[in-house]
């Protein structure tokens, strides 16, 4: 048995209801008519999204919602879409639901006690010694700091096979009395998803590799949410691109010298698109040229923002050619953090 953890499968899903973008800029018309923020509508075309998905549908904008509807709606449809997610990487794997012997779950969007992991064991009937390791804040970063730890638990216990799962109900979150600019562009970015992998030392697939985090100090203020009396509220600074054009290929540089590797050794990028204009500067930080970031370009326009989720859908997307090459992952997320996972195809 190999030493080096695989990615055995890897699984997508998202929910049913489909928001395409010119219908959600003409509901934000309606709502947010005659207010300071209708100068910002724009930034619906701007955002490079042609549709998203929601687990509600488009109406249900249009009314108000507290903390009890919300949270009723995320602990429903994040449950229902891993279930699917966990289904779809068993059918890959060549698994049954009683061979995990590990859960791992991230998410940010919305709070359950019990957490996700133990409602998903109750759910799916799997295993009763299963270990379980329910992650929560790491926002847009989940994905691949997620997925690092579901990793060294899969090293730590050789031949175990550990369920990675990540579901954002970002959507959710919009405040149709909220006329601050970052509720506007939450209302442009967000999208609804989930997605899992299966990691194991035993069995075939693209090897994880290093990984490795970096912290801005003084940063808290940059991303996050910030708890309103009906639901939770983004927080966007409008900093993140300068911050990524400026300090992000040290960082990578540094990870990289650590990692004893070299930026012109990696053969793909599977970036978290958190942005139309955060894709830009990663493109020049990194000297790509405009565009060069495809994968997640054509992430961001299918399905949006789904924070944590996003980075696994990039990945799913490649999954054809991770096999082949080496694969750096990435994403930005509240701390103010950066992560990086290498996935070594070769």
């Amino acid at each position: 048995m190999s030493s080096r953890v695989r990615l055995r499968a890897l699984s997508t899903a998202t929910p049913p209801f489909v928001l395409n973008q010119a219908d959600v800029q003409t509901l934000a018309t309606n709502i947010f008519h005659g207010t300071d923020v209708e100068r910002m509508l724009p930034v619906f075309i701007n955002t490079g999204i042609e549709r998203r998905y929601s687990c509600v549908p488009i109406d249900w904008y249009t009314e108000p919602h507290g903390w009890v509807d919300r949270t009723k709606l995320y602990v429903e449809n994040a449950v229902a879409l891993l279930e699917a997610v966990t289904d779809g990487c068993l059918s890959r794997a060549g698994l049954v639901r009683q061979d995990i012997d590990a859960i791992v779950v991230v998410s940010t969007t919305g709070i359950a006690t019990p957490s996700l992991d133990a409602l998903v064991i109750e759910r799916m009937g799997l295993r009763r010694d299963i270990k379980r390791l329910p992650i929560f804040g790491l926002g847009c970063a989940g994905g691949v700091i997620g997925l690092a730890r579901a990793a060294d638990m899969a090293k730590a216990a050789p031949g175990s096979k550990v369920l990675f799962l990540v579901v954002e109900l970002c959507a959710l979150t919009f405040r149709k009395d909220d006329f601050s600019k970052s509720n506007i562009v939450a209302a442009a970015l967000f999208g609804d998803g989930a997605a899992g992998a299966i990691l194991s030392t035993d069995g075939t697939g693209p090897m994880i590799g290093a990984g490795g985090e970096y912290t801005w100090p003084h940063s808290l203020d940059i991303m996050g949410w910030d708890i309103q009396e009906d639901g939770l509220k983004a927080r966007f600074a409008q900093s993140i691109p300068s911050l990524v054009a400026n300090d992000f290929r040290k960082i990578l540089d540094e990870f990289l010298r650590r990692s004893g590797l070299r930026l012109d050794e990696i053969g793909a990028f599977a970036c978290h698109p958190g942005g139309a204009k955060v894709l830009d500067a990663l493109e020049g930080a990194m000297s790509m040229k405009n565009g060069g970031l495809a994968d997640s370009r054509a992430v961001l326009r299918d399905y949006g923002n789904m924070s944590a989720v996003t980075m696994m859908f990039v990945l799913e997307r490649m999954k054809d050619r991770l096999a082949s090459q080496r694969t750096l992952a990435s994403a930005l997320g509240p701390g103010f953090s950066c992560a990086f996972l290498m996935i070594e195809g070769k």
